[in-house]
């Protein structure tokens, strides 16, 4: 079982250069020349060729083939071990097959035609592997060759004259058309090898589209057999073992589902769980091209991740309308505010209408801080993650909340680690979020009558685990009950707090790629623990020295 749709393509094949020789041409091109070879020298050794030919210089005639022939067979064999560039050769091979071609004309009497007509062969062999200028040089030398050789024998007659000729005329018209072809060849090679190149390309581009899809893909063919799976299916089907392919086996629900959907043309839209602890997905399918009933697509629909997103749509529509409203409470609270601060400075009311005024402006100072903080959330900007060392941060945040907050008896200090903790994150919310954390445990974490002891502690959950800032006290803890809810937008155990601190600060950890959850602690305490983002190699940016940022957000 594979996890991808679509195995990696390979490199794309680079393109040929128009005058480059492949080994398949040399190959064939070398083969031909020793069957021309073994063919020259059978005629001058065979008792049989006397019928056919006379050999005016026997032995001369003889020592050439010869020769032909090991020259023939030697470029053969360089040329199966030949790399790079193999034009030498091909020269070469030429050069061997005029000379040879050359000393025949002129020791062997009878066999002239053929002759020339296997160096139209030969001819023809080099303007399909040279270039334009090569091919027709080597092809003029060869007429020469021939019209020198059946022209200037000495019972020459004006038939040999003529056939030199048309031979010569023959080599350069052969080398002209087979120019032609060879630059359409060469074209249509390449055009066809950057089709291919595209196309690997683009497999490989769909293969890690489709391997990092969140949606699963399983192709499955007639026999419910499970031909490719991506990562996401793989994991909500559990992670079955590689050679698990029957998919009645891995999903039993998923194979009875495509059953009927093959059988009757109806999906059922029911969610279903796959596997223990994976969430519940909804199982659609599709034809694998049109006319193929063979194979099918499985989509398996994480509901999960379709319900975040209707609820992040929901949560952004009700954010815009909440930061509408807030914005249309600001005025009439302003004059509400403003009315009972001249109504306090009356000397006519007494002390109890006084006390009732004090409530009207706390009350409005409240309001106006979860006006403020539903302000603060829709304004909100964009992360900016930055590599950062939590080590160096943790400690610089802890001297610059020291220098900027009253102590009284309380303690607050960093713990970390002795070697850097690597992470991304934005260091401007992350000191907002802290801030919040640290100013809450201050509150609310500390026994009855002690100072508060409050930790920030940089470290990793485990040795190759997601970097963590954690802040932690030493107070009464929060009620199981409690915890599941602190995290609510407007949930408060105070009666002047807003709520919406904790909230806020753990949307700050999402948009970071992060989380913020708590932890209880044994023994008593609270720890508030922010998950962060590997960093994978040492922070290259300058220095992060004291956080960024003002006080936070207002403490929930």
């Amino acid at each position: 079982m594979r996890l991808s749709v679509l195995r990696p393509a390979a490199d794309a094949n680079r393109l040929i250069a128009p005058d480059a020789i492949t080994r398949r041409e040399l190959y064939f091109f070398d083969l031909y020349r020793v069957f021309q070879s073994v063919l020259l020298l059978g005629f001058c050794f065979s008792p049989l060729a006397d019928r056919m030919i006379v050999l005016v210089t026997p032995l001369t005639a003889q020592m050439a083939a010869l020769a032909y022939v090991l020259g023939a067979v030697a470029l053969f064999l360089q040329g199966r071990r030949a790399r790079g560039d193999r034009r030498r050769l091909v020269y070469l091979g030429l050069v061997l097959d005029l000379l040879a071609a050359t000393t025949a004309l002129n020791a062997i009497n009878g066999l002239d035609s053929g002759i020339a007509a296997l160096t139209l062969v030969t001819v023809a062999c080099s303007a399909l592997l040279l270039p334009l200028g090569g091919a027709f040089a080597f092809a003029f030398l060869a007429a020469m060759v021939v019209l020198g050789a059946l022209g200037l024998q000495a019972d020459a007659t004006p038939g040999a004259w003529t056939e030199g000729i048309l031979f010569g005329i023959a080599y350069l018209v052969v080398t002209g058309l087979l120019q032609l072809l060879r630059r359409q060849v060469h074209e249509t090679e390449e055009r066809v090898q950057q089709q291919e190149s595209d196309l690997a390309n683009l497999t490989q581009l769909n293969d890690l589209i489709i391997r990092r899809m969140r949606t699963g893909v399983v192709v499955v063919d007639a026999g419910n057999q499970i031909h490719q799976v991506n990562e996401a299916a793989w994991t909500l089907m559990g992670n079955p073992a590689p050679q698990q392919r029957d998919l009645a086996a891995v999903a039993p629900e998923v194979s009875r589902r495509l059953y009927h959907w093959r059988t009757f043309g109806k999906a059922d839209a029911t969610p279903i769980t796959l596997a223990e602890g994976m969430p519940e997905v909804i199982p659609r399918f599709a034809r694998l091209g049109a006319g193929n009933e063979d194979n099918t697509i499985v989509f398996l629909d994480d509901i999960s991740l379709l319900s975040r997103q209707a609820e992040q749509m929901t949560l952004s529509s009700l954010g815009r309308l909440s930061a509408s409203i807030a914005h249309e409470i600001r005025n009439p609270l302003a004059a509400i505010s403003y009315s009972a601060q001249l109504l306090a400075e009356s000397g006519e009311i007494g002390d109890a209408d006084q006390r009732l005024v004090e409530i009207v402006r706390a009350q409005c100072t409240r309001v106006n801080t979860i006006v403020e903080n539903i302000l603060q959330l829709s304004r909100r900007e964009r992360s900016k993650p930055e590599q950062i060392d939590l080590s160096a941060w943790t400690v610089a945040f802890v001297d610059e909340y020291r220098g900027t907050q009253p102590q009284e008896n309380d303690e607050v200090r960093a713990v970390v680690p002795p070697r850097p903790v690597q992470a991304l994150v934005d260091p401007g919310q992350l000191q907002q979020v802290v801030w919040n954390l640290v100013q809450n445990a201050r509150r609310y974490g500390r026994l009855p009558g002690e100072p508060a002891r409050v930790a920030v502690v940089a470290r990793r959950l485990a040795e190759n685990g997601p970097p963590v800032v954690e802040v932690v006290d030493r107070g009464p803890g929060i009620p199981k009950k409690v915890a599941n809810q602190i995290f609510d937008p407007f949930y408060t155990t105070s009666e002047h707090g807003t709520g919406l601190g904790l909230y806020i600060a753990r949307q700050l950890c999402e948009a970071n790629q992060g989380a913020l959850d708590y932890v209880p602690v044994a023994g008593g305490g609270s720890c508030f623990r922010i998950t962060l983002a590997s960093a994978l190699a040492p922070a290259k940016a300058a220095p992060v020295g004291a956080p960024r940022g003002g006080a936070g957000v207002a403490a929930g």
